[in-house]
């Protein structure tokens, strides 16, 4: 072999072995970027957020939908103590949803999100109002807002069946889509196990409640002949 060639397959050896170097420490940073983001975001939570304990709170089984691919959320079942109040009871689950993911992987709400206020009208709709992060910190693209909309729906649906309809709002204020492409314009079905669609929401949401730092906007405006969107 000539002696040039030796030292040109020598340097691109080299080279490569940099690369793979290089790329295993940037793959080491990233993942301490994102730990180092996720206790931050809890521990904003932790500052900006009420107590989520009630004197009603018994320990249940819950479910919340976290990530199972890319393209689709599924339960994972876990033991929490939640609520007899509906508010309360709703609070809770979304606060597991986005503090308790399993895996990073499961993870379907940015770290940072805060559930700024929940309220339920009379007829079982619930008002959830996120923090700016749940828009701005989470990759653009029709799959991951589905899957975060998706995630927030059914773990209200599968554990607080009062709830008929979800409507989301960004830092108190009606956007017309979450980053860019999933409707936030209207209202979300939400059919609650065990309870056939149209059917009358449980006795605990018939009077309108609220949980958080000021009245909802909608509390007393929602128009009642809004066409649901669905997620699904």
């Amino acid at each position: 072999m000539p002696r040039n060639l030796r030292i040109v397959i020598g340097i691109l050896s080299v080279a490569v072995l940099l690369g793979l170097i290089s790329l295993h420490g940037l793959h080491t940073r990233i993942q301490k970027m994102a730990e180092t983001e996720t206790s931050e975001g809890q521990a904003r939570r932790e500052v900006l957020e009420p107590t989520l304990s009630t004197p009603t709170d018994v320990r249940v089984k819950a479910k919340i939908y976290w990530a199972a691919g890319v393209d689709r959320c599924a339960p994972v079942e876990m033991e929490l103590p939640l609520s007899a109040d509906p508010v309360q009871r709703a609070r809770q689950v979304l606060h597991a949803l986005i503090a308790d993911p399993p895996t990073p992987e499961h993870r379907t709400v940015p770290a940072d999100t805060i559930l700024l206020g929940l309220y339920v009208l009379p007829e079982g709709t619930a008002i959830a109002d996120f923090s700016d992060a749940l828009a701005s910190e989470y990759p653009s693209g029709i799959m991951s807002e589905k899957l975060a909309v998706d995630s927030i729906a059914r773990t209200l649906e599968s554990n607080v069946f009062a709830l008929r309809r979800l409507k989301i709002l960004i830092h108190g204020q009606e956007v017309e889509t979450l980053a860019g492409h999933v409707d936030l314009s209207g209202f979300f079905d939400l059919n609650p196990p065990g309870l056939p669609p149209g059917s009358t929401p449980a006795a605990n949401s018939a009077a309108s409640t609220e949980s958080g730092p000021a009245a909802s906007p909608l509390a007393a405006t929602a128009p009642a002949t809004v066409p649901a969107v669905t997620p699904r």
